[in-house]
């Protein structure tokens, strides 16, 4: 994987992590929590996917690796929804 897979990489992650942020209505951090929550959503989202029996639905290839776009912005929304009910009360 080169340097420029890597960041368009952690570009795709970040946007991810920011959709699924706006979408549970709970933002803490900024760009690299984003990229975090990115990946973060896509582990989740990829073990939901699994487990229900559900197919990978938008997947971006990058360096020879699937990113699984869709799963990772609901995984990345869950997560955040689950890290809201913990730390209590909403953050805009």
């Amino acid at each position: 994987m080169t340097i420029l897979e890597l960041l368009l990489l952690l570009l795709i992650a970040g946007i991810c992590g920011s959709v699924g942020q706006a979408i549970a209505g709970f933002t803490r951090g900024g760009c690299l929590v984003s990229v975090a929550l990115g990946f973060i959503g896509a582990l989740i989202g990829t073990w939901m996917a699994r487990t229900l029996g559900v197919p990978e639905l938008f997947a971006v290839q990058v360096g020879g690796q699937a990113f699984p776009v869709v799963w990772s912005i609901i995984g990345a929304t869950v997560f955040v929804l689950l890290v809201g009910l913990i730390a209590g009360g909403r953050q805009y």
